[in-house]
């Protein structure tokens, strides 16, 4: 397995989209966000299958199965003409294995055991629906699973702020529904994710950009 989505895979990824915006967000997304390929090293090496919440238009499971992974990929999100647009390019893409459901990750998420990722989505909830989503999210890490998580963290910088800004030009221009509500802290991870029985690192995820992105990587033992 590679450790990364070669460019030509990208190249032939961004081409499944059906319309030209989503074509040239792959492309952009797919080579210059870190977290796609810091994800794909947090679990090579495994096949455990792998549930993304807020998997959007299914961006995640295309980066691995063109990078070589192969366990089954699970897509959760709410919304469900995202959805539609991520079951339209796996159908296109030959790639096996791909499953995508939609609903409100608060209250419920599939069935399922291995690895979970949460990219970008926690500070669209309150705090207390964050640890609910958090420990649900926890539940169904595998022993010897990750569960894998990028996040603004709330702090008293100038990135932070830049990072409050650059969600709600994501909300006016009707990227996201929702606007932001609340940033979890570095205390809420370490606090929840411990009390689920994970070990819990975190580190800045700048990667070039001026948000205030963290990696969170909790393991549960094998």
């Amino acid at each position: 397995m590679k450790l990364e989505c070669p460019p030509e895979e990208v190249k032939r990824i961004a081409a499944l989209c059906t319309t030209r915006w989503h074509r040239d967000y792959t492309r952009i997304k797919l080579r210059s966000d870190p977290v796609y390929a810091a994800a794909l090293r947090e679990i090579t090496g495994t096949h455990l299958p792998v549930l993304d919440i807020g998997c959007g238009i299914g961006l995640l499971a295309m980066y691995l199965r063109g990078a070589g992974y192969t366990a089954p990929v699970t897509g959760f999100d709410y919304d469900t003409e995202k959805i539609q647009a991520a079951r339209r390019m796996a159908e296109r893409s030959g790639f096996t294995d791909l499953n995508y459901a939609a609903g409100d990750a608060r209250r419920e998420m599939p069935d399922f055991s291995g690895h979970v990722i949460i990219l970008d989505i926690l500070q669209f909830f309150t705090p207390a629906e964050q640890d609910a989503l958090l420990a649900l999210a926890a539940a169904r890490v595998a022993p010897g699973g990750k569960l894998i998580i990028r996040s603004g963290l709330r702090e008293a910088t100038w990135r932070h702020r830049v990072t409050i800004l650059g969600d709600w030009i994501a909300k006016i221009t009707f990227w996201m529904k929702a606007a932001p509500v609340c940033y979890p802290t570095r205390e809420q991870f370490e606090r929840v994710l411990t009390q689920q029985g994970l070990q819990v690192h975190l580190e800045p995820m700048w990667g070039g950009t001026p948000f205030n992105n963290y990696l969170i990587v909790a393991e549960r033992q094998a």
